[in-house]
């Protein structure tokens, strides 16, 4: 195996131009060139990135939110999760703001477990994916109409699987993440962490 990568594989993004600019994301049209030098046009998604936490409790339990997901028009049951949208603000802190705003909780640790590409086909959001452990109660501080309707509930880790099977959650992130915590928290003494 060479020592230095390929850049790209003989592609190269040329330009964009900005079709939409919208309070969250930006389309835009982006050209590129392929190893034979053809040029090629894509509609692309740029995302400023997101969190995502898995908040697993001491009694065995993960803390989802179930709130209404405007773009596809139903209810989703997934991990806590939000934007990257406060400058400057570290992956870690908006995991931790995150956490406290949707389902008042405060994480006493916070593990990255994954930095994942959601839609890389369309779309450029990078998710970064916590573990959260030995979780106290803080005050909530939900913002916007959904999530002032979220509801948070609570479920057990050897419960989880059935609710994949049955097609209650289906959020993409919430199944890696779950899946990547339990094994996380699978050499431990207790399925909060602790020793």
């Amino acid at each position: 195996m060479d020592a230095a990568p390929r850049v790209a594989g003989g592609f190269r993004r040329l330009d964009e131009r900005v079709v939409h600019r919208g309070h969250v994301v930006t389309t835009v049209t982006a050209a590129f060139s392929g190893p034979d030098g053809r040029r090629f046009e894509r509609d692309v998604i740029r995302h400023p990135g997101a969190v995502a936490v898995v908040p697993v409790g001491a009694a065995g339990t993960v803390t989802l939110v179930r709130q209404y997901r405007a773009p596809v028009d139903r209810w989703v049951a997934e991990v806590p999760a939000g934007t990257r949208d406060v400058a400057g603000e570290d992956l870690e802190e908006t995991a931790r703001r995150e956490l406290a705003e949707e389902v008042g909780l405060a994480a006493e640790h916070l593990e990255l477990l994954v930095r994942t590409l959601n839609t890389p086909g369309f779309c450029d959001e990078e998710t970064a994916v916590y573990l959260a452990t030995g979780l106290s109660p803080v005050a909530d501080g939900r913002r916007g109409v959904e999530e002032e309707h979220l509801e948070v509930v609570e479920v057990a880790l050897d419960a989880f699987d059935g609710l994949v099977d049955d097609g209650t959650i289906v959020d993409a992130v919430t199944i890696l993440g779950v899946g990547l915590a339990r094994r996380r928290l699978a050499g431990r003494a207790g399925p909060d962490g602790a020793g």
